[in-house]
């Protein structure tokens, strides 16, 4: 729930194309502190949990700029992983490619080999 809530209020109100890299990180860390907040956890106890330290997460907080390890290990921290498979992309198989992935299966068993087959003396 607290994920749809996110991503809802994330993709309704932000143009993400209109801003500068610098104001996306800045973005990025309230919403972090938003989430932190939300499961009422206090810097500290939410560096505990993620194993970084409360400095970090005040640094990435504000806008300072984070390594993306510490990024996943707030999420992580945070339970809201699931946010990243906002970044995966699904390989979709067009309709064509099935049928010709069918009509190259094998149809039958093969004979087999001749190496088994004992040579005639003829």
């Amino acid at each position: 729930m607290l994920i749809t809530c996110i991503m809802s209020y994330l993709s309704n109100n932000i143009n993400w194309y209109a801003l500068s890299d610098p104001a996306i990180i800045e973005e990025l860390g309230k919403q972090l502190k938003r989430m932190r907040l939300k499961n009422n956890l206090t810097q500290q106890a939410l560096a505990d949990r993620c194993g970084l330290f409360r400095s970090t997460i005040s640094e990435i907080e504000n806008g300072r700029v984070g390594s993306l390890l510490s990024f996943v290990q707030l999420l992580r921290g945070l339970n809201n992983l699931d946010l990243l498979d906002a970044f995966v992309i699904k390989e979709e198989i067009s309709p064509l490619m099935v049928a010709e992935q069918q009509a190259n299966m094998r149809k039958r068993a093969s004979n087999k080999s001749k190496k088994d087959k004992p040579e005639s003396e003829w």
